[in-house]
């Protein structure tokens, strides 16, 4: 990895004290602003491919700010480039937009939702696009000023829960020609670490059956619902004899139509994950051979293909360098009466492990001990392809699990808007950091090379599949 002498001494060309001061002085004075386009999207809730209000919405504000747009990226009419200025260093923003299905929730400290089943924003993307863009036009603002040289892209980026929009824009080609790619994400606390993520690939397996009298003439018929169970049961059986840093999640999509009926088609759809995507290819195939010995001791027929794949994140240490660097001088968050009132009567819905302590978020995590994150993202995608870094802002009551209805509701509150704001200040002060010094894409490309070790990035969508536009539409 890079020494941490050749990483302190790059500091020391990097954005001034008081341009800092200034630029974070400006951006607090537009939260207001932000906080109520995040609200916006926060009530649209909409989910992944979906996204056209949200995404209009973030086009508007960047395209009113002086951004070049560029639409419809990839075959995705809620994928956009904004782009601004000319020539090198390119530095990017990522923000995303997606809502998740059933968690529509209001912004109250109880179990409420606004929509009876409707989607809600439970990983907090409403917050994470607005921030994403507030940070970018921050950026053009303070070049324009000081006429800096360089580019700023913001990377509109749908359908992140499931959907791997950003694959799809890789394959487009909008990442190309970016030097440094910076992102952050919403949480219950203020966080930056050389954590990694999962590899996942999820996929569909179809049974196909003969349909009969399950009662008169049980024998003329083959079950593509028991080959779902088969299936199903041999996964279960694998779980033992797989890397125990490894995860398999399955739901049966369709059992059949009635009792009486010898299913002639049933579903099952699966995830599965592990911290390096070469060690999740042997745990696929296996997968695979589960379901065709299901297949042929049911005499079914299998079709089976690849939903979604995302790569394990790679982390970049220069880059990361900058996130800590700056999240340090934007600072936490304490929260007012009203708000600490709020995270009571929140907390006491969590479970008693995950309750923590209340009234503040000022406090800021750096681990650097190679941790692994549970959850998986497309953002493993784009680290691959370009030196990318990511932070987390505490936008949730400590302790608030995110995919759920707390998370929802406090990114729907004024808890969730002040996280979103030190995430926005800490994003365009680490962008101005690369157009400060454009040595730190150098140092940035080295991390990247270390990390890679060599291993290229093919991703395990299949390069003729489309973007799976309807992919949250019931079948």
């Amino acid at each position: 990895m890079l020494s941490v002498c050749a990483l302190a001494a790059s500091l020391a060309a990097l954005t001034p004290d008081p341009e800092r001061e200034r630029v974070v002085r400006l951006m607090h004075a537009e939260a207001e602003h932000y906080g109520a386009l995040s609200r916006q999207i926060w009530e649209y809730a909409e989910l992944g491919y979906k996204e056209h209000r949200s995404a209009k919405l973030l086009r508007d504000q960047l395209q009113s700010a002086g951004f070049r747009i560029t639409e419809n990226v990839g075959g995705i009419p809620t994928a956009f480039v904004a782009e601004w200025g000319q020539g090198k260093p390119v530095t990017g923003i990522m923000g995303e937009f997606d809502a998740l299905p059933g968690l529509s929730q209001e912004a109250v400290p109880e179990r409420k939702p606004l929509v009876e089943g409707g989607a809600g924003h439970g990983c907090g993307h409403n917050l994470f696009g607005v921030a994403a863009a507030h940070a970018a036009i921050a950026v053009k603002r303070h070049l324009e000023e000081k006429g800096l040289a360089g580019t700023v892209r913001f990377f509109g980026t749908p359908a992140e829960e499931g959907g791997s929009g950003k694959v799809y824009m890789i394959r487009a080609g909008a990442f190309e020609g970016t030097d440094v790619v910076l992102t952050w994400h919403p949480g219950n606390r203020n966080s930056v670490n050389d954590a990694s993520m999962l590899a996942i690939i999820s996929g569909r397996f179809r049974f196909r059956g003969v349909p009969a009298h399950a009662s008169s003439a049980p024998e003329a018929g083959r079950s593509a619902l028991d080959a779902v169970l088969l299936m199903n049961h041999a996964t279960e059986m694998l779980r033992e004899h797989m890397p125990r840093e490894a995860r398999i999640h399955y739901v049966i999509l369709n059992g059949g139509a009635a009792p009486n009926i010898v299913p002639d088609f049933a579903e099952t759809y699966y995830y599965a994950r592990h911290p390096q995507m070469a060690a999740l290819d042997g745990l696929w195939d296996r997968i695979l051979k589960c379901a065709g010995g299901a297949a042929m001791a049911t005499e079914t027929r299998l079709e089976h293909e690849v939903e979604s794949s995302n790569y394990e994140l790679l982390p970049n240490d220069a880059l990361l360098k900058l996130l800590r660097r700056n999240l340090s001088f934007v600072g936490g968050v304490r929260y007012t009466a009203q708000e600490q009132a709020f995270a009571e009567k929140l907390a006491a819905t969590l479970e008693p492990g995950r309750r923590a302590a209340l009234g503040t978020q000022e406090e800021l995590f750096f681990e650097e001990d190679r941790l692994t994150s549970s959850a998986s993202s497309d953002v493993g995608d784009v680290s691959w392809n370009v030196p990318t870094a990511q932070f987390t802002a505490a936008t949730w009551v400590p302790g608030t699990p995110a995919h759920s209805w707390q998370s929802a509701a406090c990114s729907g509150m004024s808890i969730g808007r002040k996280g979103m704001i030190v995430a926005a200040k800490t994003l365009a002060l680490s962008a101005l950091d690369v157009f400060y010094d454009p040595n730190q894409v150098e140092l940035a490309r080295e991390s990247f090379r270390q990390r890679k070790g060599g291993q290229e990035y093919r991703s395990r969508i299949p390069a003729a599949k489309a973007p799976p536009l309807d992919y949250r539409d019931k079948r």
